[in-house]
């Protein structure tokens, strides 16, 4: 008995932010998990913020050195700080002590707005006021205040950042993994990016994601700075989002990473009509446009100066998007992008005509990644990362006349019948033999060498007598890109996804009847 009660006793060994999804998750109820992420975003957004000021405010209350005489609610202390001003009565302190009131939602909504005034331009129409909607319990939102109030933080905040940061990042792929393909459309998964971060390394410059989503991208980028000693004050970012929900998200998730946000731009029209920053010549672009997007506008933008590899057709922005990101790169810039893998060997409409412009012509493709499936929540097209690298129009890249091609399908690990993701070491492999082939040293022990399967160094010569197709499979060691394909395997893959959905259909079918019996005529 002793022994099963220690058993019972036994601290919880889930990492800490999958502990709280859970118990996020719990209180839920009937909120659909698209709108319930703003609800525990903000949360967790409002307790960043207000330990922040609490760290300062401590500081000033002492009075000491400096501060001598300060005063602790003179907003323009805090701003000398970089640290927003957050007034009384949207303290977290003041939610913790107002958790279990039945006007807890309105207290929240006016706190969000307090805030955005005493803040101006840096958080005006960013923060979610959704907290005093009727299908929001006021009991379950006090429990959620005691759960972000039991996030484990010391009084740094450096720390707070840390921890919060971290927290939300996770929230925010779990959020994207409940909502599946709507949830795609602000979250890019993780492995993509840090595969991307890890290929470019953006140690410094001006980092540019003209359809940046939540904002990981610059989240990844300034934790890559971190993590190799670099200043991350090397780094700044430009961004532009056309939906404003995301928008609010990539500006929270920045801010409450301490990075300057202030050039992530959000308009309706998006960057093709409305350009945001149209002077910028950025050094690095990492970005993960919408697929094969048919509304972009084309038909107004024919004779646009962007398009000086050919004119991309008006039923699909693909090329569209890869000649925007020329256009912003620096002499020496370069460009990661996720585009779905049609765009490697596509024909219609003038499409091939500017792959062989870009390749020929511009001498802008560096780099060419077939990814694994499944990597995607909102899509199951095939996708592909293009590197573009300006140093080789420019004659300063050892390997101005190959490209590299890789080959990365049989990659990567099934976290659920639905997703698949890279490990660690998978993104290492990818990225070191884009770095060993980028320098052709061979005085490097590390020198790169064509792998059999996985990849090659074409030289363009070869890619123009495969009619300029960019399909890694081609080059690296399979002759017919659907060599590998198994129809039984992936019959029997198909059948059990198939039998796993019907199975789910019923599920919810009976779920809500079993609610239909309970209400009453």
């Amino acid at each position: 008995m002793a022994t099963r009660n220690k058993k019972i006793a036994e601290p919880n060994s889930e990492p800490l932010e999958k502990q709280l999804w859970k118990a996020a998750d719990k209180l839920r109820k009937n909120i659909d998990a698209a709108e319930y992420k703003h609800v525990v975003l903000g949360l967790i957004f409002l307790r960043y913020i207000s330990d922040s000021f609490a760290t300062v405010y401590e500081v000033l209350q002492k009075g000491e050195g400096e501060f001598v005489g300060a005063d602790p609610e003179d907003k323009d202390e805090y701003k000398a700080q970089n640290v927003f001003f957050v007034p009384p009565t949207a303290r977290w302190s003041y939610m913790q002590s107002q958790a279990k009131q039945p006007d807890i939602g309105k207290k929240i909504d006016d706190a969000m707005d307090a805030i955005e005034i005493e803040n101006g331009e840096q958080l005006k129409g960013v923060l979610p006021k959704v907290y005093a909607r009727q299908n929001l319990d006021p009991v379950s939102l006090g429990q959620l205040i005691d759960l972000v109030s039991n996030i484990a933080l010391t009084d740094a905040k450096s720390r707070s950042a840390d921890v919060l940061g971290h927290v939300f990042e996770y929230f925010l792929g779990e959020f994207a993994l409940a909502e599946g393909k709507q949830g795609g459309q602000f979250y890019t998964p993780r492995p993509i990016v840090e595969l991307l971060v890890e290929m470019l390394q953006p140690y410094k410059g001006r980092v540019f994601d003209p359809c940046c989503g939540s904002g990981g991208m610059f989240v990844q980028s300034e934790k890559f700075v971190t993590e190799h000693q670099g200043r991350v004050s090397d780094i700044s970012i430009y961004g532009q989002e056309s939906n404003q929900t995301t928008w609010r998200l990539a500006k929270m998730n920045l801010a409450i990473r301490g990075i300057d946000a202030s050039q992530v731009k959000w308009n309706t029209e998006g960057s093709f009509l409305n350009d945001a920053h149209i002077e910028l010549k950025a050094d690095t672009i990492i970005a993960n446009p919408p697929f094969n997007v048919s509304d972009w506008s084309g038909e107004q933008l024919r004779n646009d100066a962007r398009w000086q590899y050919g004119t991309p057709p008006a039923g699909n922005a693909n090329f569209a998007w890869l000649q925007h990101f020329v256009y912003h790169l620096a002499p020496r810039g370069r460009a990661g992008v996720v585009l779905a893998k049609g765009a490697l060997t596509s024909k219609t409409s003038g499409e091939g005509e500017i792959r062989r412009a870009l390749i020929e012509k511009g001498n802008l493709i560096d780099c060419i990644v077939n990814l694994p499936a499944k990597l995607f929540l909102n899509t199951q097209i095939p996708a592909a990362l293009w590197f573009m690298n300006r140093a080789r129009a420019n004659g300063e890249h050892p390997r101005k006349g190959e490209i590299l091609f890789i080959d990365a399908r049989n990659m990567g690990q099934l976290i659920n019948r639905r997703t698949r993701t890279l490990s660690a070491d998978d993104i290492q492999q990818i990225a070191n033999t884009y770095h060993a082939w980028g320098k052709n040293d061979d005085s490097n022990d590390d020198n790169y060498s064509d792998i059999a399967g996985f990849c090659a160094s074409v030289p363009i010569s070869r890619v123009a007598e495969l009619d300029y197709v960019l399909t890694p499979g081609r080059y690296v060691g399979l002759p017919d890109e659907e060599d590998d394909f198994n129809f039984v395997e992936r019959f029997a893959t198909l059948k059990a996804e198939f039998t796993a959905q019907l199975q789910e259909e019923a599920t919810l079918n009976q779920a809500i009847l079993d609610n239909l019996a309970k209400v009453k005529p």
